[in-house]
């Protein structure tokens, strides 16, 4: 054969096609102008070739760095971090960010920062099998590889393509008895990252589309999310789910345990950014509701991917090159607070290289799992162990009552960053206290929210010692101490005492003396906006029982209306008809007119 003479023209036409090893041999021999180097760089860069990417970005940078496009700037600061220059790649990613970058002083923050320390281990002998995306399938473990020897080179990497394998994992934590899945899973294409219902009768996995499709100025493959069921024997029914698309790439699924939700990596219209994580309900009937996009906590304008959601459902563990890391894709933690995550936590360097790190699942009751990385130039299967970190920079504290000082246990207490961003949160125990992960040098504001008491916050900043530990006592005041009309009754209920409204006869409309009186109720509500209210009507006993029950509910929604125009929010108030169900004084139909009076009242009832 007689090797191609490089042109720009054949050189840019291998990059299109994804031909990146070829384009990089090419361009290598080309002039030095800012496409070609862009493009080499670029070719490098996404084959994880960083020591390369690094030199030829340099250049670029060098020769041509007043024209060279901001996503260049990022590019070239990770390249320098995966070759752990990290002094210029924080120069270059702060240049990108236009804020100053620290990755050293990051790293040793995390220390005091991170829940866990990890301990790591290969789990193949050979490091260029290219081993990656484990996962848990039942007994034994799933994961993509391409010790596939006899498939076809892959243009983007001139490696095989990938297939899914299964394994066993010995005592000494290295993969044994490994066997590809069958050819009703493993074809011609790629197929990687599986996942799997509780039972190991339900298979999503990915596979490259076979067919090329132009979308935009680019053509390509797309990633589509598959699913197949295990019957007679064998894996059947293998179509791919309806969200997939031909346009847009759909990757990495994982399962929740319960199998009634499922998340996964997708660009599709909508996303932030390159690639968001994204989750969908899974009906009972096989099919899916419609993909939620996990919003800006959780997802940037760069790569957000591997997804892995706990037993429970109450931690994302995810890999990111947009989120603050160590270089490549870093794995983070997101912990969930009744349905909202928290901004994500990176695991730190005991777990995280100056290269990819993903594909992160755990066994939480074990305290072990598996991870991804190509920290040794190529993707590897890791196991680890992980123990508590000591060494956590936290804030703690007691909630107590204000008045009694006595601990107050069932407090909710929030932690927020200087953007009000969720941190943390968490109900206190018995001994009325709390503790929540910070980092050095930063601001915050903690809040407490109890049923019946005024919501309390508190603001602090960390200083630079990453091992002290801040104490806050929250101190919260009941509604009844701080105010003279809010009393706390026989009963248990805490009523705000006003005077009572009243209505024209068979009437619910709001006469201007009932207004005055609502309007206490309306100032009482902006100045505590988290209070909530039951605005609750009750009648005498004159007229029939139904009519009375509709009466009173009438006039009860009639106040709440009231309050809602005078820009109380609906969602604090319930009203609430109580008809002669609930009289004040028992006169049955002996009573004065004064008597009846006093039961033909309306109550506002704090219900938190």
């Amino acid at each position: 054969m007689v090797a191609q003479k490089p042109t720009e023209k054949k050189a840019d036409g291998l990059f299109e096609k994804k031909s990146y090893v070829k384009a990089a041999e090419m361009y290598e021999q080309l002039p030095e102008n800012q496409k070609n180097l862009q493009n080499l760089g670029d070719s490098y860069y996404n084959n994880f070739q960083m020591t390369d990417a690094a030199r030829v970005y340099g250049k670029l940078f060098l020769m041509f760095k007043d024209s060279v496009k901001p996503e260049f700037e990022f590019r070239y600061a990770h390249a320098l971090m995966g070759t752990l220059d990290y002094a210029k790649g924080d120069e270059y990613m702060g240049k990108y960010l236009k804020y100053p970058v620290n990755t050293t002083k990051f790293i040793e923050n995390l220390k005091t920062n991170v829940p866990y320390n990890y301990q790591i281990q290969l789990m193949a002998k050979n490091t260029t099998n290219g081993d990656f995306g484990m996962s848990f399938y039942g007994d034994k473990v799933a994961f993509a590889s391409l010790r596939n020897a006899e498939s076809k080179s892959f243009n983007w990497n001139e490696k095989p393509y990938l297939d899914l394998f299964s394994a066993e994992v010995s005592e000494n934590q290295l993969l044994t008895n490994i066997q590809p899945f069958p050819e009703e899973i493993n074809t011609k294409t790629h197929e990687s990252n599986a996942t799997f219902s509780a039972d190991g009768k339900i298979m999503y996995f990915n596979r490259t589309n076979d067919k090329q499709v132009k979308v935009g100025d680019e053509k390509f493959a797309s990633v589509k999310i598959f699913r197949a069921e295990w019957k007679d024997g064998k894996w059947d029914n293998i179509v791919a789910v309806p969200f997939s698309s031909d346009n847009y790439s759909t990757d990495h699924p994982v399962l929740t345990r319960d199998g009634k939700k499922l998340y996964f990596s997708s660009d599709m219209p909508g996303s932030l950014g390159s690639f968001d994580i994204y989750v969908v309900d899974v009906n009972e009937d096989g099919t899916f509701g419609t993909p939620q996009n996990m919003g800006n906590t959780i997802n940037t304008i760069h790569r957000e991917q591997f997804p892995y959601i706990n037993d429970d459902g109450t931690i994302l563990y995810f890999a990111s090159d947009g989120h603050q890391g160590m270089g490549g894709l870093d794995i983070f933690q997101s912990k969930s607070y009744e349905g909202v995550f928290a901004r994500p936590l990176n695991l730190g360097e005991t777990i995280n290289s100056h290269m990819d790190d993903f594909g992160y699942i755990v066994d939480e009751k074990k305290n072990k799992g598996y991870l991804s990385s190509n920290r040794k130039g190529s993707d590897n299967l890791y196991s680890f162990t992980r123990v508590e970190n000591e060494a956590r920079y936290i804030v703690e504290g007691e909630v107590k009552d204000k008045n009694t000082n006595e601990l107050l246990p069932g407090t909710q207490v929030t932690l927020y960053d200087e953007n009000d961003k969720l941190i943390g949160q968490m109900v206190v125990g018995a001994g009325g206290d709390y503790a929540f992960n910070t980092e050095p040098n930063k601001k915050y504001r903690i809040e407490a929210v109890k049923d019946f008491y005024i919501p309390h916050s508190e603001y602090f900043t960390t200083n630079e010692d990453g091992k002290l530990r801040y104490t806050i006592e929250l101190f919260m005041e009941c509604y009844d101490d701080a105010e003279e009309i809010i009393t706390k009754r026989q009963d248990g209920k805490v009523q705000i005492v006003l005077e009572n409204i009243y209505f024209d006869l068979n009437k619910w409309d709001i006469k201007p003396e009932a207004a005055r009186v609502l309007d206490v109720l309306v100032d009482l509500c902006k100045k505590y906006p988290e209070m909530e209210v039951e605005l609750g009507a009750h009648t005498d006993s004159r007229a029939s029982y139904t009519y009375n029950l509709m009466l009173s509910n009438r006039r009860a929604a009639s106040a709440l209306e009231y309050l809602v125009k005078s820009g109380i929010k609906r969602k604090r108030l319930r009203s609430k008809g109580y008809g002669e169900g609930q009289p004040l004084i028992q006169c049955g139909d002996a009573c004065t007119e004064q008597q009846h009076s006093i039961n033909r009242r309306c109550e506002f009832i704090i219900l938190k």
